[in-house]
């Protein structure tokens, strides 16, 4: 007789739980891997003006041995002028440095930025309260 009871149907909803939990975690990690600029350089020059800017659509680092990277790739200044003239002048540049770059890299790379035509140029800084 006991065989001929019904049963309920349950539906259990701490694994479900747990699943979904799981899956916002690989998630919010998969995106904070997707950030462009993943934090490569940590030392930024600081300024008491600094502002906060929108994305750039081209983030150019300075490395400490000289070497410039576009997109996590090695370029040299030519190329870098070269690329930038067939995104067109409205491309937002942000050149990153670290603290012991060289100012005359940094005019380097102003200098073939504008030689390419863009005006849309900044210099990434940590703010100083």
């Amino acid at each position: 007789m006991r065989y001929l009871n019904e049963r309920r149907v349950r539906i259990e909803i701490i694994p479900m739980i747990d699943i979904m939990l799981f899956l916002l975690v690989f998630f919010a990690m998969l995106l904070l891997k997707m950030i462009p600029s993943s934090g490569h350089i940590t030392k930024l020059p600081t300024s008491t003006t600094a502002q906060a800017l929108p994305a750039p659509k081209l983030l150019v680092e300075l490395q400490d041995d000289g070497s410039i990277q576009v997109d996590h790739a090695s370029v040299a200044l030519p190329d870098l002028t070269a690329r930038l003239r067939t995104l067109g002048p409205k491309t937002a540049v942000t050149i990153v440095g670290n603290q012991e770059v060289a100012l005359q890299k940094v005019m380097a790379v102003l200098d073939a930025v504008k030689a390419a035509g863009v005006s849309q140029i900044a210099i990434a800084a940590s703010r100083v309260n």
